[in-house]
This record gives C-alpha cells, structure tokens and sequence, in this order.
C-alpha cells in the first residue's frame, strides 16, 4: 500500500505525507507550531498539548501554549515551544 501512495505523490507531484495522510509538522522558531492531517486535540493546558494524529500522538511542550486558530485540517499553536514528542 505504501508503494502505491508513493507513486501517486511522485505522479501527481505531491507531498508524500499529504497524500498518505500523515501529519505535516512546521515549527517556527520557539513562538509557532503548525500541524496539518491532525485529528483532534486530546488533552489541552498552558504547559502541555496532545494532538491526535494518524498512529501517533503528538505532544507539544512549553510555555504559555495556546491554540491560535483550528480548522478540520490544520491547528496552529503559539506560546514558547520547549520540544515536540511522537507518543505511541
């Protein structure tokens, strides 16, 4: 299955994350953290946020955290971000 996933992205010129449903994390510096292909926030506080992802939670930790905006496919999160975890 992943091969066919990966000759649809190389075909159609896409990210391989996007087209296999995978998160797509960005971090902008300390301040930002954007996560596409999520699939909801588990758990929310100003120290810790966990977001559910395919196969995986995504732990964001730091400082003053706060969801700066949230759509179906994208969540952008701001504060000081002190590390990222991949949970089972």
């Amino acid at each position: 299955m992943e091969e066919i996933l990966a000759r649809v992205a190389e075909l159609f010129d896409l990210p391989g994350e996007v087209v296999a449903g995978l998160p797509h994390i960005e971090l902008v510096g300390q301040r930002q953290l954007l996560i596409e292909n999520h699939q909801g926030i588990l758990s929310y506080s100003d120290s810790i946020i966990d977001v559910n992802t395919v196969g995986r939670v995504v732990r964001i930790r730091g400082e003053r955290l706060e969801l700066l905006a949230m759509t179906s496919e994208a969540l952008r999160i701001g504060g000081t971000i002190a590390g990222v975890e991949f949970l089972q």
